[in-house]
């Protein structure tokens, strides 16, 4: 009885801070999402989500949702192999190879987002390079290739480190066994290490994916505030226009699609909770 009433005092900071942070900040976005002000008073509306659902906005919408799919695929494309040469690493060169992923991340990330325009501006390091062999200037930045690149810069590590985990950890004897069975290295990757990996790559695929899709930052540097992403809708309804009733309409749209996608994720990784060769049968 003790041990749980000391359990339940050091988690009552934890708790308050929850209330504070996540709860009460939660409520007002739902309560603003379903209100408007009139004569200082606030009604219940759903004109808010109406006005969403505009054509403009849905293109917003489809926007975002594309460049986040195609930022995931090219993260975990570019991670997957990343995190398997690591993996296979020697444990002395292994954190060294970590290190060297996780330390772009420890810049501010809008210090190196922005570092990006300097690179991909018409003279940047990039068109610098190829005007010296003749190719000219060409137009990268403030297109959906420099966000794309800046999505995939950024959120890359997230993607490395999930399966990295996996792998470091995965059973070398099962590996063993399926070439002394006669599988060859493709029957071995297809068959054995890439099922077993699949808890990592849905964690990479959910970590990349959400920050992606409600990222407003990347967008506003690399875009040029020319590519307009539901991040940066969000931010210009509370920041620049001040309706904050219907940004927070739009924040709830975006958790919504946020939560289908964690469950979707959820469903596809039900098979995956079985450890060691029980994912094999």
């Amino acid at each position: 009885m003790k041990r749980k009433q000391s359990e339940s005092r050091l988690a009552t900071p934890y708790a308050i801070w929850s209330v504070l942070f996540i709860v009460i900040p939660l409520i007002l976005i739902v309560f603003f999402s379903f209100t408007k002000q009139v004569d200082g008073r606030y009604m219940f509306t759903l004109d808010n989500f109406d006005k969403f659902f505009n054509v403009m906005y849905f293109k917003v919408v489809r926007r975002s949702l594309v460049l986040a799919f195609i930022s995931t695929v090219l993260c975990l494309i570019v991670g997957y192999p990343t995190a398997y040469i690591i993996s296979k690493a020697k444990p002395s060169r292994r954190a060294t190879l970590l290190l060297l992923c996780i330390l772009p991340m420890w810049m501010n990330f809008l210090l190196r987002t922005y570092a990006w325009s300097a690179i991909l501006g018409k003279n940047g390091f990039i068109n610098t390079l190829l005007g010296m062999v003749g190719l000219g200037p060409i137009n990268i930045l403030y297109t959906d290739a420099a966000v794309l690149l800046g999505m995939v810069y950024n959120f890359l590590p997230f993607m490395i480190l999930p399966i990295h985990t996996i792998l470091s950890k995965m059973d070398q004897d099962l590996i063993n066994a399926a070439k002394d069975l006669g599988a060859n290295n493709f029957q071995v990757f297809t068959k054995v290490i890439f099922p077993l990996s699949l808890p990592g790559v849905i964690s990479g695929i959910t970590m990349v994916f959400m920050p992606a899709v409600s990222t407003f930052v990347i967008s506003k540097l690399l875009g040029g505030g020319q590519f307009y992403l539901i991040g940066n809708l969000i931010e210009q309804e509370f920041m620049s226009v001040g309706d904050w009733h219907f940004g927070s309409a739009i924040s709830i749209f975006m958790m919504i699609i946020i939560l289908i996608s964690m469950a979707i994720m959820n469903k596809y990784s039900s098979g995956t909770d079985k450890e060691g060769g029980g994912l094999l049968l």
